[in-house]
Formats: structure tokens, sequence, C-alpha cells
């Protein structure tokens, strides 16, 4: 084949060409962020024909470097809308392939950034086409509150129909990445010790505008208050439109999806070297240290193909990493008992007896409360662990939801409290060096748990955090090679990375 010539025909392209070759891409970046901010794009850059170029150009590269059971390439795209700056990106994929893909061209927020818009293009164009789309949204964090809305985009209370239609095409939420983790926030879950994790609460906008009360909107920002805030729904409405599995995943602009702590190559160019990171602005007032080394996407599936992949990601048996390649399983049922956990097959167990994560619970047997069966195992190139949570959220007699935080399982002999809190695990980080030794943690944990406080009247949901021993942030790392104090990054000097399982729903008088 041979090479292809570029051809810069537009005015404005012949601009940001200009501005690339001078360096000042990142401008170019941004210029256009804004554009997608405000809905005013140059008609020159959304034109038709060079819609279809991309898009073919896309899809035939995925094609080209799809192969089943070895390395899976999906079609799909970005639907990037960012109403003054509210993140409510979407990312799409299909397990179809060009024959499929080559009959439409993608929706982008320059079409619509209202997401009954999205939905409803998805809903036509999987009719005409057969392309069973998956719908993924990111970042809740920073959407400023309307990630998990309680009304819709013109203002209209959240009704059936639109919980039906959004979690048709939307069983996961992205729950961890580049620009911080959004499965909860201290200030709606002030009883959590671990709440505050890599905590990041910048809009994408390329100013420095108000954007209200940010306490309030932590409420319709994050996961967990995102389940919670569903189960209401469901209580009112029968239906529940934030019925979402979890996973993670990286989010740079590099070309390189390094989730690494020591290995982190940053969200763009600029800041992919240590000396860029402390006083080269991303945007206003956000800069390298700010953005977290995660996350990734782990998937239950049958095989490695697109149609397996996109059926596990269907039924919601998925689950995230802030980074490290932790091993989860997560069952519920009504009949494990303590030996399943100990199971030579533990898998085929909990198969047998339950359902995976992203399943329901039905009715329970007269005076039965569920049973869990989980086993954790640590990334052998990674830290220990040091221990595993469930967190419950369900609906009280009032109609609000409220959660809870269980420890069940631990390494070493620490004991819990009388308020059910556990000791730290210790750590082992030596600063000067950035390593860390395993001698605390455990390599793997199993358990069977039964909730002591199930009520079958009321719907619940629960879900698995694992959390490993402390270990450097990449800010630390960093820190180490520029010999500065850790601490002059302001960012924590040591991180207990984590997994997060999807939930298990319990739905009462089903």
């Amino acid at each position: 084949m041979g090479k292809r010539q570029a051809s810069v025909k537009f005015k404005i392209g012949q601009r940001y060409a200009k501005m690339i070759e001078e360096g000042d891409g990142q401008k170019v970046f941004f210029e256009m962020i804004e554009q997608i901010n405000t809905n005013k794009p140059e008609r020159d850059l959304v034109s038709k024909n060079l819609r279809q170029s991309v898009w073919k150009d896309i899809y035939e590269a995925a094609d080209r470097h799809n192969k089943p059971g070895k390395f899976i390439a999906f079609i799909g795209w970005e639907w990037s809308s960012i109403p003054l700056g509210q993140n409510l990106h979407r990312i799409v994929f299909m397990p179809q392939g060009k024959d499929v893909a080559k009959q439409f061209l993608p929706f982008s927020a320059i079409d619509s950034d209202v997401e009954s818009d999205f939905w409803a293009w998805l809903d036509k164009t999987s009719k005409s086409t057969g392309a069973d789309f998956v719908a993924i949204p990111h970042n809740g964090n920073i959407s400023n509150g309307i990630m998990f809305p309680m009304t819709d985009r013109a203002g209209n209370p959240v009704s059936a129909a639109y919980a039906k239609t959004r979690i048709r095409w939307e069983p996961v939420i992205e729950t961890t990445q580049i620009k911080g983790d959004s499965e909860t926030h201290s200030w709606v879950s002030p009883d959590d010790k671990f709440a505050d994790f890599e905590t990041y609460e910048h809009l994408i906008k390329m100013d420095d505008s108000d954007t209200g009360d940010i306490d309030k909107a932590r409420v319709g920002s994050y996961t967990r208050s995102g389940l919670k805030r569903g189960l209401e729904f469901e209580q009112k409405l029968g239906v529940n439109p934030f019925k979402y599995g979890m996973i993670g995943s990286t989010d740079a602009h590099t070309g390189f999806s390094s989730a690494e702590e020591n290995n982190f190559w940053g969200k763009f160019s600029l800041d992919s070297i240590p000396d860029n990171k402390q006083d080269k602005e991303l945007a206003p007032k956000v800069y390298g240290w700010d953005m977290s080394a995660s996350g990734l996407a782990a998937v239950w599936a049958e095989e490695n193909t697109r149609e397996s992949i996109t059926r596990a990601f269907k039924r919601r048996e998925v689950y995230a990493t802030t980074g490290p390649g932790i091993g989860l399983r997560f069952f519920a049922g009504w009949d494990f008992q303590a030996k399943d956990e100990r199971a030579n097959k533990l898998a085929a167990v909990g198969y047998r007896k339950g359902v995976p994560m992203g399943g329901d619970l039905t009715q329970p047997p007269s005076g039965k409360s569920p049973s869990f069966l989980i086993h954790a195992v640590k990334d052998p190139r990674h830290a220990n662990l040091d221990r595993v949570q469930i967190v419950k959220g369900w609906v009280a007699s009032d109609g609000n939801a409220k959660e809870k935080v269980y420890n069940i399982a631990w390494s070493g002999k620490r004991k819990l409290n009388a308020k059910g809190e556990l000791p730290a695990v210790g750590n082992t980080v030596d600063l000067k060096t950035g390593l860390y030794r395993n001698s605390i943690g455990a390599t793997q944990i199993s358990k069977v748990w039964i909730d002591p406080d199930f009520n079958k009247d009321q719907r619940a949901f629960y879900y698995v955090r694992v959390l490993q021993i402390p270990t450097p942030r990449n800010s630390t790392y960093d820190a180490i090679a520029l010999d500065i104090n850790p601490e002059k990054t302001g960012k924590a000097i040591t991180i207990q990375e984590r997994a997060y399982s999807s939930p298990v729903w319990y739905t009462p008088g089903k």
C-alpha cells in the first residue's frame, strides 16, 4: 500500500496543522473542547465527508486487528457530551464488524448533547442495522451532579420510560479512571474511612467560572450514591434507572494505556514526564499530579470474542480495579456455607448455588438471609491484600436509601472493635526508594458472609470492595525521581489500590 498524502483543505484545518507543527497541539485540543462545551463547532470539522472518512479508518482498523481468542478490538466511539464542562461522556461499542458499522455514522455530541436524543438514536440505528450497542457512562465524579439526576435534561422528573430506556443501553458505568475515582466521596459517605480516594473535582472547562454548590452536586456524581438513588426510584417507579455494573478504564491521550503507579505516562504528552507535572497546566488549575494511574476493566466472559465479552457487559458480570490485576469473584444466594469458601472449584459452586456479580436475588426462602461467596486474589506482580469489604445500600421505611460498609475478611490477626472497625494493616513503603515489602497482607482471601441486618421487605444492593496494602502513589515515585519531598506534590504519599465488583440486587416480592 502506498503512503496516504495529507491534504488540508479548510482554513481551520490549515491553522490547526500549523499550530501543531509549532508545538501548540494542546491549544488545538482545548479549542476543540470549548467548541463541544458550547456546542458551537467549526462547520468544516463536522462535515459528512470528513466524518465518513474518519469512521471508515476506525472500523477498518478495528476489524483488521481483531483476532478472536487472542486480541479483541471493538468498533466504537465516544459520545462526548460535556455541557458547560459537566461530563456526560459515554463510550459506545458493539460486537458487530464493519459490515454493520459502515451502515451508519456515529452519533456525536454535535448532533445533540442530550442523553435522551442519544438513546433514541441508538434505538433507531440498532433496529435499522442490527448493531447491538453498549454505552458506558464515565467520569461521573466530574458531572457536577447530573450523571445520576432527579430530572431529565428538560427538567421533567425521571419517569419509568426514562429509566427503562437508560438501563436498556447502559448496563455498566466506569467507576475509576485517570481523572479520579467515582466510587464515593466523604460528603456522601461520611462513615466510610476509605471514601476519599483519588478525588478529582475539576470539570472539563477551559475557564475558572463558578460551578455552584459542589457539595450538593456530589450526590449525583458518585456511583454509590447513584446506586442508592436508583433504589429510591425503583421504589417509586417500579424500575431502576441506575442499575449499573462497574468497570475501570485509563482515559489517557498519550497512546499509552498505563495504569501502573511506577510506570505512569500521564494524561497528555505534556505530563508524560515527572519534570512537567509540577508546574505545567493541563487545564486551568489542573496539573499532572492531579491525575490518577487508573484503571482496568475486568470481564468474566466464556471466551475471548467480541460476542462473549459483550454478553458479559450486558449481564453486568464485570468489575473494576484502580490499576492492579486483582482477581475477584462474587456470588450471592441463599445456601452458601462456610465450607464453600475452601472449594477447589469455587466458581462452579458459586454458579450452581447462586448468581454472579451483576445478578438479582429473588424472594428468600422462609427465614433465610442472603449469603455471599467472595474470592479475591492479589495481582502476582503487585501488593498483597489488606481486606475485603461488602458495601450495602437499602431503602429504609421512610423511602430514603441508606448505606453501610462491612469489613468481612482481612489479613493477619486483627480484630474488629465494637463499631465494626478494623485496625490498619500497616505500611511497609520506603519513601527513599519507593519500594515496599509484601511482609504484611494476604495473597488471597476467601469468605462466605451472611448479611446480619437483612430485612426481606427492603430492596437492596451489595457490592465488594477489595483493598491492597499501602503502596506509593505515582506522584511519590515522581518526587523520588526528582529528589524532592513527596509531601510537596500535594497528594497522598501512599494509597491503597482497590477493586470494585458489580453489585447484586435484592428485590422484595420477586
